[in-house]
């Protein structure tokens, strides 16, 4: 076998599983607190699956409310894309690889 032919099967080798990390990540929840006021639960595919609001808060602020619910999702969206660059790293080694 030649260094072309290794080449290709060790490319190979990590996309498969870049690929199933990616599916296990789509199956993971991140859920995330804000001040209690808030509770948001977004998908590895970086979907909103539940969204909590202590009902309290609503007697109180509804641009508190707002801003919390905002802060929460882009919480979660940052921790869901650190996790990406996490599994591409440990993949592959580096970043930015086209994989």
């Amino acid at each position: 076998m030649n260094q072309m032919q290794r080449m290709l099967q060790e490319a190979q080798r990590m996309q498969r599983k870049l690929n199933e990390m990616r599916a296990e990540l789509m199956k993971k929840e991140f859920p995330v607190d804000k001040n209690g006021l808030v509770k948001v639960v977004l998908t590895g595919n970086k979907e909103v699956k539940e969204i909590h609001i202590d009902p309290e808060a609503l007697i109180e602020d509804r641009e508190m409310i707002e801003v919390s619910i905002k802060a929460a999702i882009n919480e979660g969206l940052r921790l869901i894309e650190k996790e990406e660059q996490e599994i591409e790293e440990q993949v592959t080694g580096k970043t930015g690889l086209p994989f």
